[in-house]
C-alpha cells in the first residue's frame, strides 16, 4: 500500500487512478479510510478515489505531535497538491468534516465541491469532555477493547446495532476500532476534544456544499448539521434515516446519493 511523506508524517493512502475527476475521502475518528469502502466501489467506475489515513490512526505513521484540526488539515492539503489533483472532491466524515471546512474556507482553490458527513463546526461539548477523557486514559493504557463496548453505540445508530443481518459488519468494525494503535489513537481523540470551533469560517464557502447526518448520530446530531447548513450559503441538508454516525458504513446508499448531487451541482 502507498505511503508518503509529508508535512511530518508518513501518510498512508489508496488510489484508484483513472482520468476522471478525483474524489477525495477523509474519515471519521477511530476508523480509516477504509470506511468508504461502499463509496469507492460506487464511484471508481466514473472517478478516481483516493482515501487517506490520518496522522496516528489506519496505516499512517504516529508523530509526537500534529494532532490539531489545523495540521491534519494542512497534512490533506499537501497530499492533494502532492498528487497534483487540485480541485477536488472533497468527502469528509466527522474528522474528515472538519479537515474539509477548512480547505474550502483558507484554500478553496483545492476543492470543486464539498461533502460533509456527521460533523460540525462547533467545538467539543463541554459535557462530553470527562467522558471521553477517561474512555481515553483507559485505551491509553489498559487498552481499546476494554472501551469498545462503549464506543460503539457513540460510532453506530441503534437501527445497524440491532441488525441481525448485519452481525458480521458489526464484529468487523468494532475489531477495527479496537485494533487502532493506542497511542497514535488517543493523541487523535486528544486533537478532537481540544479543538476549536470554527463555525466563523463557514460563511467564506463558496463552492457546492451538501451536508448529511444520520437520524440516529448521538455524536454530532442534527441541531450541529442545522447550523452547518444555516452558516454555508447554498448548501443542501439531508437526514440519513436508520444512520449514526459512520452514515458511509451504515447507509451508504444514501451517502452516495448526496456525493452524487452535491458533485452534479459543480457543473450546473
Amino acid at each position: 500500500m502507498p505511503h508518503i511523506d509529508l508535512n511530518g508524517a508518513h501518510i498512508h493512502f489508496t488510489d484508484t487512478g483513472g482520468d476522471g475527476d478525483v474524489i477525495v475521502f477523509s474519515h471519521g475518528l477511530l476508523f480509516s479510510g477504509a470506511m468508504f469502502e461502499e463509496q469507492i466501489a460506487h464511484f471508481r467506475g466514473s472517478f478516481r478515489c483516493i482515501t487517506f489515513d490520518h496522522r496516528g490512526q489506519g496505516q499512517s505513521g504516529i508523530t509526537d505531535d500534529g494532532y490539531d484540526i489545523d495540521t491534519l488539515a494542512d497534512d490533506a492539503a499537501a497530499l492533494i497538491a502532492h498528487l497534483g489533483i487540485a480541485p477536488c472532491h472533497f468527502v469528509g466524515l466527522s474528522m474528515g468534516g472538519f479537515v474539509g471546512i477548512r480547505l474550502a474556507s483558507r484554500q478553496p482553490d483545492l476543492l470543486k465541491t464539498l461533502t460533509l458527513l456527521d460533523t460540525s463546526a462547533d467545538p467539543e461539548p463541554k459535557e462530553n469532555g470527562p467522558k471521553y477523557r477517561l474512555l481515553n486514559f483507559v485505551a491509553r493504557w489498559f487498552g481499546l477493547r476494554l472501551v469498545i463496548s462503549s464506543v460503539m453505540p457513540i460510532m453506530f445508530g441503534q437501527t445497524f446495532l440491532r441488525d441481525a443481518d448485519r452481525k458480521n459488519d458489526k464484529k468487523r468494525w468494532a475489531s477495527a476500532i479496537a485494533g487502532n494503535d493506542r497511542v497514535g489513537i488517543t493523541r487523535a481523540v486528544s486533537g478532537v476534544i481540544y479543538r476549536d470551533g470554527c463555525s466563523d469560517l463557514l460563511g467564506q464557502i463558496n463552492l457546492p456544499v451538501g451536508i448529511g447526518v444520520g437520524a440516529e448520530d448521538v455524536a454530532t446530531d442534527l441541531s450541529k448539521s442545522e447550523r452547518l447548513h444555516a452558516g454555508i450559503n447554498g448548501s443542501e441538508l439531508a437526514v440519513f434515516t436508520g444512520a449514526g454516525h459512520s452514515s458511509s458504513i451504515e447507509t451508504p446508499v444514501l451517502v452516495n446519493d448526496l456525493v452524487e448531487r452535491t458533485i452534479a451541482r459543480s457543473v450546473l
